[in-house]
């Protein structure tokens, strides 16, 4: 074992922590006897609340970023913002690897009357194994060179080979394209949590195939669009080193999570010359309104709290020609298209290229639609200088066996190469050996660990704390429990009970469980322990517990009652649901020194609320000590293990491991704890 590696196991056993490890002696109280906001009417909503005030601010910043974009007018205001987007795209996704040598190579071809397919695997990086098709129109005469498409595939379980999707490529390469068509990280034959004996995905479908290693990569300061728009420019290096391709002639679609990847690598890939995405642009104002943050690949890092939007995607390649492909119903807003058409179309205006980029639109759901079909030929025999009959055609089909590519039908058995999950934690390895170096001199290190995790959460500290509303007591034997809300951070509130002992011992707790303030309640239970040896208990309901967790979004990023896509939501703005709830615990302190006297503030977690204890200890000195009970996960544990809790990826910092992982803060913390909590 290696010196970092050692150390870490030795800090997951700090020793000045109150380890205790105690189950509850009795069943909790029935939930409507604890509940403290049920029955008010302006709280029916409030398992939402905490959403809208993530929304809310990701909304003040794109107002702001609105306005801004406001006053662009001449080519030279405009050509400074694209200069912005690009360096702004770059900070937040990259950097990407250094070009290794793709080893591409051709493992077998089909011939059809019309045209051929070379099948090639690639390597976007060594190991990482990209398996694709190459769709050549037949009769090439020699020296001659073809417009070629480059198609990125929704969110379908085959890839490229969904019937729709092949529908469009053959189309396109009966009309004289050459086609390339890859298949996206998690899709295809790169499932990467494949499961030989189901012959399915051991976390689901494409969405959580994505999701699942995209949490690992945002706790590393990585995404999973940042393997996936790789993936693309090395397509990109590829596609341009075939003979048959003309290098001046590249366009780029893909419709649903394929117009998510065709808007990111064209906005990356300066060498597409048109681009198409179809059924994915609106705008995060509408996205947030509407169904929320998506997957995470389509979620770049700090996105939002950087100043950027979906028009950016557009404008930073104009007057490169580009069509905006939608459908009235859309499960991406269609309102967010016409208004980021809106914005697009005056950059393009500006430099006398109003010809180069248009919208679409046909009435549909999330779907590939004859007319929009029809515009997106029409597009690229335009753009791409490749004339002839835009109709769309009927095709004949390939069949499961003519598209494979691999052996077995999966990179990971025929294979065995990188994932995303493997080639993140390598990065994560990285990290924790800078740390394991920068920990060797505690002196610089620690000090700068708290300001770190202040930066990094989001942390907002409070300027002081609303008037708390009081909705009823309960009285047990030798202590009563008060039923308390407040408003947290922003337009939601925080309910609490208040457990009042008979006799105080001048000591008080703070007492946070992820199943929120009922969990421990009942009689017998570990909080009523704590408040017959005179401890003033508050136990709150944070944003995602108890009665604040019965929100309407579960998003395609859900994992066993785990929303990824609301912890998406904060990360797009710069914060994280730890940076904000370790400040509503800061606002409970300074209610519970009000309420039980200026007495000593205990902090008390289980499992995954130990992350955002940890930072509100850290933010306040009025927590003087700590009490964790179960060995927490660090968030190099999650990082580090291929299969984790998802629970406490909602409590994970977002690129914390650049700075600082968990015991770090405990560390920091010793200095100023009490000596009876070091034990």
């Amino acid at each position: 074992m290696n010196g970092f590696a050692c150390e870490r196991k030795i800090m997951r056993i700090i020793s000045f922590f109150i380890l205790i490890s105690t189950a509850s002696l009795g069943s909790a109280l029935a939930q409507n006897e604890t509940d403290v906001i049920r029955g008010w009417l302006m709280h029916t909503d409030a398992g939402n609340s905490f959403y809208n005030h993530l929304s809310g601010q990701a909304y003040d910043l794109l107002d702001k970023r609105s306005e801004e974009t406001g006053k662009l007018k001449t080519p030279d205001d405009w050509q400074q913002r694209q200069n912005f987007i690009r360096e702004t795209l770059m900070n937040i996704v990259g950097p990407f690897p250094e070009k290794t040598p793709l080893n591409a190579r051709v493992v077998s071809t089909i011939n059809k009357d019309s045209y051929r397919i070379e099948h090639v695997i690639f390597e976007s990086q060594p190991g990482f194994f990209v398996t694709s098709s190459l769709f050549i129109p037949a009769g090439m005469k020699r020296n001659t060179r073809l417009p070629a498409v480059i198609y990125c595939s929704g969110h379908s379980a085959e890839g490229y080979r969904s019937a729709v999707y092949q529908h469009v490529i053959l189309n396109l390469v009966k009309k004289g394209f050459i086609v390339f068509a890859f298949d996206p990280v998690g899709q295809g034959e790169r499932l990467e949590y494949f499961d030989p004996e189901t012959g399915r995905s051991t976390v689901g479908g494409p969405t959580r195939e994505h999701s699942y290693p995209g949490a690992q990569a945002f706790i590393t300061g990585s995404s999973q669009a940042r393997f996936m728009i790789w993936d693309g420019i090395r397509a990109v290096d590829y596609l341009l080193s075939r003979k048959e391709v003309d290098p001046s002639r590249i366009g780029i679609t893909g419709r649903s999570g394929g117009g998510t990847q065709s808007a990111y690598i064209a906005a990356f890939d300066e060498r597409i010359s048109a681009s198409a995405p179809e059924n994915y642009i609106t705008n995060y104002t509408r996205l947030l309104q509407s169904i929320g943050p998506q997957d995470a690949e389509q979620n770049l890092f700090n996105i939002i709290r950087h100043g950027l939007d979906h028009p950016d995607f557009l404008i930073v390649r104009a007057p490169k020609p580009c069509l905006m492909i939608t459908t009235s119903g859309d499960m991406f807003s269609i309102q967010g298209a016409i208004e980021t058409e809106r914005e697009v179309s005056r950059i393009y205006n500006a430099l006398g290229a109003d010809d180069n980029f248009l919208r679409v639109e046909d009435d549909a759901g999330h779907a590939s639609t004859l007319k929009n079909r029809e515009a997106m030929y029409a597009f690229f025999q335009n753009h791409l200088k490749n004339p002839g009959n835009p109709q769309d055609e009927d095709t004949q089909l390939l069949t499961a066996e003519e598209l494979r590519v691999t052996i077995t039908g999966q990179v990971s058995t025929s294979l065995k190469g990188e994932t995303v999950f493997s080639v993140n934690r390598r990065s994560a390895e990285l990290l924790e050996e800078n740390l394991y170096h920068l920990r060797k001199n505690p002196g610089e290190f620690l000090p700068g660990v708290i300001i770190a995790a202040r930066k990094l959460s989001g942390y907002r500290h409070p300027d002081g704390v609303d008037e708390q509303v009081f909705t009823g007591r309960l009285q047990r034997e030798n202590y009563s429990i008060e039923k308390y809300f407040v408003r947290g951070e922003g337009d939601y509130v925080i309910p609490y009970l208040f457990f009042r002992p008979e006799e105080h011992n001048g000591k008080s707790m703070i007492y946070l469980h992820p199943e929120g303030k009922s969990a421990e309640a009942g009689v017998g239970g570990e909080i009523e322990k704590f408040v017959n040896q005179g401890f003033t208990v508050l136990a709150p309901d944070l944003a995602i517990s108890g009665e604040m967790s019965q929100g309407t979004l579960k998003g395609d990023a859900y994992f066993d009652g785990a929303s990824h896509n609301l912890w998406y939501a904060s990360i797009l703005t710069g914060r994280s649901i730890t940076g904000i709830l370790a400040g509503d615990v800061v606002r409970l302190a300074m209610i519970l020194k009000k309420m039980a006297g200026n007495t000593e503030i205990t902090g008390f977690a289980v499992k995954e609320m130990a992350s955002v204890l940890l930072h509100a200890a850290a933010f306040c000195e009025d927590i003087g000590k700590i009490i964790l009970p179960e060995q927490y996960t660090t968030y190099s544990d999650l990082v580090m293990n291929r299969f984790y809790n998802p629970h406490l990826v909602l409590l994970a910092v977002p690129g914390a491991l650049r700075e600082y992982d968990l015991p770090d803060l405990a560390i920091a913390l010793g200095p100023r704890l009490k000596p009876d909590a070091m034990q």
